[in-house]
């Protein structure tokens, strides 16, 4: 079973330091929360190709 941590979206505002939760709202201020991972890949990754290439020619 795969759990994200998630954030409190408005930490900035109510808290002191970020608030991390499980839960899709937060404990303490009953706020939204989101994913706190950044995104695997980014599609407009305007080296994406020349990375991919690299990789390729080193497995080789």
């Amino acid at each position: 079973m795969k759990s994200d941590i998630n954030v409190c979206t408005r930490w900035k505002e109510n808290h002191e330091q970020p608030v991390y939760t499980l839960a899709d709202n937060c404990p303490r201020c009953d706020a939204s929360t989101e994913n706190t991972a950044p995104a695997p890949f980014d599609p407009t990754d305007a080296h994406g190709e020349y990375r991919r290439a690299l990789k390729q020619r080193v497995r080789q």
